[in-house]
């Protein structure tokens, strides 16, 4: 993707022009879909694939204006940034980003008839530590719906390190900007002296508390088989023959970097971590396979594993063997549990 504009542009040019583009959309959004999405739906096949398209697309606008103009309010509460050190402005920050994602499943789940079901013991508790959760990556979303779940069913404020690209979205740009997360550049168009991934992990990790959880997303990416190869080729050239044989054995996974993870656990050692296993939405990777599936009518379920610090290995190698493991664990739980939730 192309690389964001800088902030004064994403500030005073983009994020006022998805404000008043919600303005002219919300009124016409329904007389728009009505008239010419009913149209191009009895010419098109599908199930009203084009006004659900459409209904999201005007509803994703609104949803990020109100955002944006939740977080301008903020703003101005806290002194047109003056206070925004204070804890308040935080919890605030995580308060509206728990109630936005809550609003934006709601309308996931009427409009694309998308249940999310979470699988944990009923006595499964977190403990009073600060949390690194890693998860696979498949499918559009996932990263929402992860994040969804830390807020409302964790109760965490969660951090995360994402692409620079996702600042071309405002609300995400602002929002994460007041959070401890981070936007990190690719190294092929990373200015010399700006931190990679794994400084910016570290950095996070450092200032973790126990209300906090990093979320990470160890394969990078979603699972392709030219991805998976390539991972399995990768490991083979740098010598880890060992890891490259369990790599090839993976069907619904693909081998995790260890890099970012472990950069996690030097900056907080005493950090708990979460694996996170879902499934459902792996057939969707690209966007003719959205449009064939809509309305989804699929179940997301989520299976997580709690692993106190004191099990994961200090020592580097060991450690990314330990990943490995975890890896291979949710590699058999989607292909005991995956099939059930493809329709």
């Amino acid at each position: 993707m192309i690389a964001p504009p800088p902030r004064w542009v994403r500030r005073l040019v983009i994020a006022p022009l998805v404000v008043a583009l919600a303005v002219v959309m919300v009124p016409t959004a329904l007389m728009f879909a009505l008239v010419v999405g009913a149209a191009l739906t009895w010419v098109l096949p599908g199930r009203l694939r084009v006004l659900r398209l459409l209904w999201m697309a005007a509803f994703y606008i609104a949803w990020d204006a109100v955002a944006l103009l939740a977080l301008l309010g903020l703003w101005i509460a806290s002194g047109f940034g003056l206070l925004a050190g204070r804890p308040w402005y935080r919890h605030a920050h995580v308060r509206l980003a728990r109630g936005m994602l809550a609003l934006f499943f709601w309308q996931v789940r009427w409009t694309l008839r998308l249940r999310i079901d979470v699988d944990v013991p009923e006595d499964a508790e977190l403990p009073s530590t600060p949390l690194v959760v890693l998860s696979r990556h498949a499918g559009p979303g996932d990263s929402f719906i992860l994040v969804d779940r830390l807020l409302g069913l964790a109760g965490r404020a969660p951090a995360i390190v994402l692409k620079d690209t996702l600042q071309w979205d405002p609300a995400i740009d602002v929002l994460l900007h007041r959070l401890p997360s981070a936007f990190v550049t690719p190294s092929s168009r990373r200015p010399p002296g700006r931190p990679g991934a794994r400084q910016t992990v570290r950095a996070l990790a450092v200032d973790l508390t126990d209300d906090d959880a990093l979320v990470l997303f160890p394969e990078g990416g979603n699972v392709t088989p030219r991805r998976q190869a390539a991972r399995v080729v990768a490991l083979r050239e740098a010598g880890d023959h060992d890891l490259a044989r369990r790599a090839e054995k993976f069907v619904h996974v693909m081998a995790p970097h260890a890099g970012g993870f472990s950069a996690a656990m030097e900056g907080s050692p005493d950090a708990s971590v979460l694996v996170v296993a879902h499934t459902g939405l792996e057939r969707l990777v690209t966007v003719r396979d959205i449009w064939r599936e809509l309305p989804m009518d699929k179940s997301i379920l989520l299976r997580a594993w709690l692993h106190p610090a004191w099990t994961v290995p200090e020592d580097p190698d060991e450690r990314e063997s330990w990943l490995f493991d975890q890896w291979s664990t949710v590699d058999t739980w989607i292909g005991e549990h995956g099939r059930a939730f493809v329709p």
